[in-house]
């Protein structure tokens, strides 16, 4: 068990962290769109990301006009994703392996900004649940990234000191998320979706894939006293 002056937990992102997921959710979004006859706008994607699920359905219809009630906007894409996760489950390389690899060794959280139903296929999907104490969609916190609410809530339920806890994101408002919660943050930046530099720069490290996830690398986030 984790002392008071060391690691006490990790947190993962889903979404670009584990899952190839992003381009799905691009993709069925401006489906969504294009079906209603709007235009995407080319600041939708990077907009989008992080986005709690109440969030982006508004978003879709206040802003880009795709008409109807959020809740049945949000219900057809998550549908959509659900069954393109049951038909091929886009898992990114070293993804399973990393999550074993540091659940060898410390608690682990999830702080996603997919909805509970999502998380759930996922982690069932990949036999991954059992590895996880504590996880937390955006839909069941006040705000979505880059609010900090998400990674507030996981270290509260994993009983750590924020300061003690290492997170693992991808995006810019991940980062922004994690920073902001005071946990130090570890980035592994998506080359289709890059993060914006000033994201970026919050991170206490960058590597370039999950295999350089190691726990020494995690355990040196957090200096022993």
């Amino acid at each position: 068990m984790a002392t008071a002056n060391e690691v006490q937990a990790v947190v993962f992102d889903l979404d670009g962290v584990l899952v190839d997921s992003e381009p799905l959710w691009d993709e069925i979004r401006r489906a969504v769109v294009a079906d209603a006859g709007r235009a995407w706008p080319t600041d939708a994607t990077r907009a989008l990301q992080g986005m709690s699920t109440p969030e982006w359905s508004a978003y879709l219809i206040d802003v880009i006009g795709v008409p109807g009630r959020p809740e049945d906007v949000a219900a057809m894409v998550i549908d959509a994703m659900v069954a393109r996760y049951r038909k091929n489950l886009p898992l990114l390389p070293g993804a399973i392996e990393a999550v074993e690899r540091l659940a060898n060794r410390w608690p682990l959280g999830l702080a996603s900004s997919s909805p509970r139903q999502l998380i759930a296929t996922v982690l069932d999907s990949a036999d991954l649940a059992s590895r996880f104490q504590v996880t937390v969609s955006t839909e069941e916190v006040t705000a979505g990234k880059p609010s900090p609410a998400v990674y507030n809530d996981v270290v509260r339920r994993l009983a750590a000191d924020a300061s003690r806890v290492v997170a693992i994101e991808d995006s810019s408002n991940g980062l922004r998320s994690a920073s902001a919660a005071g946990v130090r943050v570890i980035a592994v930046p998506n080359p289709t979706y890059p993060p914006q530099p000033d994201a970026l720069a919050l991170a206490s490290t960058v590597v370039a894939s999950l295999d350089d996830l190691t726990q020494a690398l995690v355990a040196s986030l957090v200096p022993q006293t």
